[in-house]
């Protein structure tokens, strides 16, 4: 009995590591393509537009709060994105012959399931 539980635990560690690497691996491939720097281009000063817009539905700064940061970061025309965990509150530079408030605020509830991020205030 005592040797089948120690091949039986074995053979789970086994598992375990063996499906361990291969998360890792493909982790590492999402995290490359997803990291990469996007290049800004530089936004003629007539065409600066700065908003700012507090966000309800945050519960933690490293999953909400910087998940909607890199989603509005990425967004063509977005040359800066901040959001403030503590402040629950998003800031972003833009340039409005390319973006507007409206997609912001799309892209902020489409961060979660349409349902758990909600924009209000928004103030340019």
């Amino acid at each position: 009995m005592k040797f089948t539980k120690i091949i039986a635990t074995i053979a789970i560690a086994g598992l375990v590591m063996v499906s361990c690497k291969k998360e890792d691996k493909n982790l590492a491939n999402i995290k490359s393509e997803n990291t990469a720097p996007k290049e800004h281009k530089a936004i003629a000063a007539e065409n600066v537009q700065t908003s700012s817009f507090k966000i309800e539905g945050m519960t933690c700064a490293m999953g909400c709060a910087k998940t909607i940061e890199k989603e509005l970061s990425n967004l063509d025309g977005v040359e800066k994105a901040t959001v403030d965990f503590e402040k629950k509150t998003a800031t972003v530079v833009f340039d409005k012959t390319v973006q507007n408030q409206e997609n912001l605020t799309k892209t902020v509830q489409a961060t979660g399931d349409g349902k758990t991020y909600k924009v209000l205030d928004i103030k340019s």
